[in-house]
């Protein structure tokens, strides 16, 4: 299995998690307010700097108004 957390699983979480936040036109400053964190922490999930775990996604899954489950059939592929 794959080390890098530069999966192509991973890059379509990431696309998607940004690509939702910026259709709904919320920066990335907004999101992290909602989350209670930096702006630093949306960007570097959104770059792949950061690994989200599973809490942590579902929190911006949340944040976003999607539906977790939704979200992992779309990335699983």
């Amino acid at each position: 299995m794959n080390k890098s957390i530069h999966t192509e699983r991973q890059k379509r979480l990431m696309e998607l998690l940004r690509t939702t936040r910026e259709k709904q036109d919320i920066t990335q400053i907004q999101l992290a307010r909602r989350l209670g964190k930096y702006k630093t922490y949306v960007s570097k999930y959104e770059t792949g700097e950061h690994q989200l775990d599973v809490v942590e996604f579902l929190a911006v899954a949340e944040a976003l108004g999607l539906d977790p489950g939704k979200v992992l059939a779309k990335v699983r592929g």
